[in-house]
C-alpha cells in the first residue's frame, strides 16, 4: 500500500511539473528540457509504483503513515530539485535540495543571486512548490486525486498534527476538497488584486501562490521591494493576514456559520497580537532608536506605518516577503527580539503559516497564569479553556513538551551551525527561521541577503530543520527512536 501511495504522490508532482513545462513552452525559453525530463521521470516512476500495487488495498498502520508523510516530503524535494540541477539554476546538489526543500516547506530561504536571469518556467516551478507545500502535500493529494479509502483519515491526521486541525465533514476527502477550494479561490482573488496593480499576469499568479502559501519566493531578486508599490504592499498585507487564519474557519463560514470568527479565541489573539506588534514597530521606526541611515528607514509616517504593517504580517504569517523598507537587520538590534518572537509564534493552526502556532502559545500562557494563581490559592481548581472549550491536562502537557523539544532543537541547531563556521547571530537567526519556516534570518542571512554563503554542511542542516519544522517536529523525530521501529 505504501508503494501505491508514493506512486500517486509522484504522479501528482509530475502533473504540476508538467504545468510548469507548459509555461516554459508558452514563453519559448530554454528551460523546457530541464522541466520536461523530471516531469516524465516522476510520471514514469509514479506510474510504475501505482500500477504494480494497484490491487493492494490493505490498511495502513500508524507507523506506515509516519513513514509515508516523512518520505513524501523528501521524495518530492529529490524530484523537485532536478529542474534546478539540469538547467543550472544551482551549482550543486546541496543548493538544489536546499532551494527545493525551502520551497515545499514554504520557508522561502533562497540561495539564488540571479533570480531575474532565470526563465519563466523555472520560477513558476518555484512558486508552485510553495503553493503545494502551503496546504500540505498529503492534503493536496487527498483533495485532487482518487481516494485512499479508509487510509485517508490516518494520513490527514498524521500530516496535520496541529492541535487545531480536525475533520469538518464525515469523509476526510470532503474536508480536504473543501479546504482546497477555499485555498484556490483565495489564491485566484489575490492574483486578481495583484494584476490590477503594477504586476504582469505572470508575476501576479506567481506571487499569489507564494502569498497564500506563505512562502515568500519572488520572481525578482529584490523580492517585493522590486515593485516599490504601496498598493501592492497593502494588498500583500491583506492576503498574508488571511493566509494566516485557520482555513477551518473559512470552511465553517462558507456553510453560513460566520460566528466562528467571533467565538474563535485564537483568531482574536491573532488579530490583536498583530495590531500590537504593528504599533510597537511603528513607534520604534518613527523614534528610530538606533539612528539608522535614512536609506534603510521610511522617510514619512505613511511609509513607516506601511513598513510596520508589511513587516509584521510578513513575519507573523511566516511568508517572509521583503518590502520596500523591511530590512530589520539594518534597522538595528532592538528590532530583532520582537521579530524573533513573531517568527517563533507563527499565525493560526490550520493555516499555511509556520512557527509553533498561536494556539500553543495561548495554551502555554494560560497554563502559566494558572500556575501563578495556584501559588496564592494552592487548593483552587482552575480549568483551562480556549474558545470556551475545556483543554485537557493531557493536551497541556503535550503543548509544553512541544515547546521543550522545540527549544532543544533550536539550541542544537544553532550549535551545529556555529561548528560550520557561521557567526553566532547568523547561526541563531538561520536556525530559528528554518525551524519556523519563515525565510529571512539574522546576520548575513537577513532580508537584504540570502543563504548563498552558508557552508554546504550548514545548508543540509537547515534543510533538515525546515522539514522538521514543517511537519511540527514529532513526525520526523519519531523516525529516530528505537521504539518506533519496533512497532508492527
Amino acid at each position: 500500500m505504501k508503494k501505491k501511495i508514493f506512486g500517486v504522490l509522484l504522479l501528482m508532482e509530475a502533473m504540476f511539473m508538467a504545468l510548469s513545462t507548459m509555461v516554459s513552452f508558452c514563453y519559448g525559453e530554454s528551460d523546457l528540457f530541464a522541466l520536461l525530463v523530471p516531469a516524465c521521470l516522476a510520471g514514469v516512476c509514479g506510474g510504475i509504483l501505482f500500477l504494480s500495487n494497484k490491487r493492494n488495498k490493505g490498511a495502513l498502520t500508524r507507523k506506515d503513515c509516519y513513514m509515508i508523510i516523512s518520505g513524501a516530503w523528501v521524495v518530492f524535494s529529490l524530484f523537485g530539485m532536478l529542474p534546478f540541477l539540469i538547467y543550472g539554476t544551482t551549482e550543486n546538489v546541496a543548493d538544489a535540495f536546499f532551494e527545493t526543500m525551502s520551497g515545499f516547506t514554504t520557508t522561502g530561504a533562497s540561495v539564488l543571486n540571479n533570480i531575474e536571469e532565470q526563465p519563466h518556467g523555472i520560477l513558476f516551478w518555484r512558486s508552485v512548490q510553495q503553493w503545494m507545500g502551503g496546504l500540505g502535500i498529503m492534503l493536496f493529494s487527498i483533495a485532487l486525486l482518487p481516494s485512499y479509502n479508509r487510509n485517508n483519515t490516518q494520513l490527514f491526521s498524521t500530516e496535520a498534527t496541529s492541535v487545531a486541525m480536525r475533520k469538518l465533514r464525515p469523509k476526510t476527502q470532503e474536508t480536504a476538497r473543501g479546504i482546497f477550494l477555499i485555498y484556490a479561490i483565495l489564491t485566484a482573488v489575490c492574483a486578481l488584486f495583484y494584476f490590477i496593480g503594477p504586476m504582469s499576469f505572470y508575476d501576479a499568479v506567481c506571487h499569489a501562490m507564494t502569498t497564500v502559501g506563505t512562502g515568500g519566493f519572488s520572481t525578482h531578486q529584490a523580492n517585493f521591494a522590486y515593485f516599490n508599490s504601496p498598493y501592492l504592499e497593502y494588498v500583500a498585507c491583506l492576503f498574508m493576514f488571511l493566509a494566516g487564519v485557520n482555513f477551518a474557519l473559512y470552511f465553517l463560514a462558507s456553510t453560513g456559520d460566520w460566528s466562528v470568527f467571533r467565538t474563535n479565541e485564537e483568531f482574536r489573539w491573532y488579530g490583536v497580537s498583530m495590531l500590537v506588534f504593528v504599533v510597537i514597530f511603528y513607534v520604534m521606526i518613527t523614534e528610530n532608536p538606533c539612528h539608522v541611515l535614512t536609506a534603510q528607514m521610511p522617510s514619512d509616517y505613511e511609509a513607516a506605518f506601511r513598513a510596520s504593517l508589511f513587516h509584521v504580517t510578513s513575519i507573523f504569517s511566516s511568508c517572509g516577503y521583503q518590502g520596500t523598507y523591511c530590512d530589520y537587520v539594518g534597522w538595528g538590534a532592538p528590532f530583532w527580539i520582537p521579530t524573533a518572537i513573531m517568527m517563533f509564534s507563527g499565525a493560526c493552526a490550520g493555516s499555511s503559516s509556520g512557527g509553533a502556532k498561536l494556539i500553543r502559545v495561548i495554551i502555554a500562557l494560560k497554563n502559566a497564569g494558572n500556575e501563578l494563581r495556584l501559588h496564592s490559592h494552592p487548593n483552587a481548581i482552575l480549568p483551562l479553556k480556549v474558545s470556551s472549550r475545556l483543554m485537557s491536562m493531557e493536551l497541556v502537557v503535550r503543548v509544553l513538551a512541544f515547546f521543550f523539544v522545540f527549544a532543544l532543537l533550536f539550541l542544537a541547531g544553532t550549535f551545529a551551525l556555529t561548528l560550520t563556521g557561521m557567526d553566532f547571530d547568523t547561526a541563531l537567526g538561520s536556525c530559528l527561521t528554518a525551524i519556523s519556516n519563515n525565510g529571512p534570518g539574522f546576520g548575513y542571512t537577513g532580508p537584504a541577503a540570502n543563504f548563498a554563503d552558508v557552508p554546504v554542511v550548514g545548508k543540509w542542516i537547515l534543510s533538515v530543520l525546515m522539514l522538521i519544522g514543517r511537519l511540527e517536529i514529532y513526525t520526523i523525530l519519531l523516525l529516530f527512536t528505537s521504539h518506533f521501529w519496533k512497532l508492527r
